[in-house]
């Protein structure tokens, strides 16, 4: 049987640090609740003395959710302690996180101490936090730089004062993954209490130099049994140890002896979630949950994923909750993935025909950048009109400095016109605003993001969406010099491939 790594999130601590991604006690209450469906095993809800808002967070964080234990930080301080020991009455299951740096960094720059006050301080903190809870996890930051026999020093004698779990960051994200591995394996071996099974080893690894999933499975695979990480991998700097990476590097790998109680199906859609409540866009090649993660667009690739998806596929989409991969039409594309798009879109060719619609499709490849389902119906043949039904009329928009936006936009749906108005926060606002009075269906808009593509000010700009309909994601594309239209079309795009 596998032994069990239990997923400490922290991405209502760590990750809500980073600057633009606060979010307010009801937020936090949703993701928190998200995070339980996830199968979290211990969720860091927050700071409670850093102010009165994150104590209240922690507080009605430990009312809201069941399952996973509630933890509060502290520094090793009494005050902290106390403060954090208060916020925590209402959990079902509470820890106090409580630590101290461990580095000479730390030590003699940033705390002004001596190595032999720094673990009595240790000692203390621990013993204090003790008499509110029994589970206490102490962290030694910045271990990742510390001297590893005076972090053994460390860890033994906070075991010994009644530490559950000894937490091992790499604060700065600067170990090497054999660096990293080699000095959980150090403390494995040199601190009797962690080979008795009174504690065990966490890892906190941050991403500087890129490295923190890497870190992370290290640690594990020497030892440790506990991974902190955030949802996207958002935190301080250039982020925190991805969730969604390790809980899927432990289920791919099955040599590697160790299993999570994560539901890997509940990942996109708290990914999607956290991405949206705290304005940050996921990147779209990042591992796992970045749109591009399951697309293919080389036509070498395109054609072994449709003759057999696991030559370029090491998981299922639907293992973390995508409903499929997308076969992205570019000029790389070759005739076998335009075949396949047509036959989806229900128009079957093949020989001297496929080779001349494929000829004029990289043509217009080339041209467009990336094709979609209407380009290819038409260099085939077919109408789209009766089957897509929505298509951008006109659109006009007023705006400017003291004055509402108001919109006006024309749909053609089918063959028939429809016209709507509506004022909004904004052009792009009201012109979507606009479009939903035409098209009132329950849709939530997920993601919206604008790229220039050559960066001068008469640029073509292209803006990319992502809109909820009955619990699926849908993408849409948009490209115009005016940024307006591109919205709506893009908004459009998403509409025309719902399920219906």
């Amino acid at each position: 049987m596998s032994e069990k790594v239990y997923i400490f999130d922290t991405t209502l601590r760590d990750a809500e640090q980073v600057p633009g991604c606060q979010l307010n006690t009801i937020e936090k209450i949703e993701v928190a609740r998200q995070l339980e469906k996830l199968g979290v095993d211990i969720i860091e809800a927050g700071f409670p003395i850093s102010s009165p808002g994150d104590f209240n967070s922690v507080v009605q964080i430990s009312k809201a959710v069941t399952s996973p234990t509630i933890c509060a930080l502290t520094r090793a301080v009494k005050k902290d302690i106390d403060v954090a020991a208060q916020s925590l009455e209402f959990a079902k299951r509470g820890r106090i996180h409580t630590g101290i740096g461990t580095s000479t960094y730390h030590i003699y720059e940033k705390l002004r101490m001596t190595p032999d006050t720094v673990l009595e301080q240790a000692v203390e903190a621990v013993k204090y936090a003790r008499r509110f809870v029994d589970d206490v996890e102490f962290y030694a930051e910045d271990a990742g730089r510390t001297d590893n026999e005076y972090l053994a020093r460390v860890v033994d004698a906070v075991v010994k004062a009644g530490a559950t779990v000894i937490n091992i960051p790499d604060t700065t994200g600067y170990c090497l993954p054999t660096e990293f591995g080699a000095k959980i394996k150090y403390l494995m071996e040199h601190v009797d209490g962690l080979s008795a099974g009174k504690a065990i080893l966490s890892t906190h690894c941050h991403n500087d130099l890129g490295m923190a999933t890497a870190n992370t499975i290290a640690g594990i695979m020497n030892g440790a049994r506990q991974a902190e990480v955030t949802i996207n991998g958002i935190g301080e700097r250039a982020g925190n140890t991805s969730l969604e990476e390790i809980a899927m590097i432990l289920k791919c790998h099955k040599g590697i002896d160790v299993d999570t109680n994560i539901n890997t199906q509940k990942i996109y859609p708290t990914s999607r979630l956290v991405s949206s409540l705290m304005n940050m866009p996921v990147q779209p090649n990042k591992a796992v949950v970045g749109r591009n993660a399951f697309a293919h667009s080389s036509g070498i690739h395109q054609d072994g994923v449709l003759k057999n998806v696991q030559t370029y596929e090491i998981m299922d989409p639907k293992d973390v909750g995508i409903d499929d991969n997308a076969i992205v039409l570019t000029a790389r594309s070759g005739r076998a993935a335009l075949k396949h798009r047509l036959s989806v879109l229900g128009v079957d060719i093949e020989g001297e025909r496929l080779d001349a619609v494929y000829q004029e499709f990289l043509k217009l490849a080339d041209k467009k950048k990336e094709v979609n389902d209407d380009d290819i119906l038409m260099l085939a043949g077919a109408d789209r009109a009766s089957a897509n039904g929505i298509k951008l009329d006109y659109l006009q928009v007023t705006t400017g400095m003291g004055v509402k936006s108001v919109a006006c936009i024309g749909l053609d749906i089918a063959g028939e016109k429809f016209e709507a108005s509506a004022s909004g926060n904004g052009p792009v606002d009201a012109a979507i605003s606009a479009l939903k009075n035409i098209i009132k269906r329950n849709m939530v808009l997920k993601e919206f993001t604008i790229q220039a593509i050559s960066k001068g000010s008469d640029d073509v700009g292209k803006v990319h969406m992502q809109v909820e309909y009955e619990g699926s994601v849908y993408y849409g594309f948009g490209a115009n010099t005016d940024i307006v239209s591109a919205s709506v079309e893009a908004y459009i795009d998403c509409i025309n491939k719902f399920k219906r």
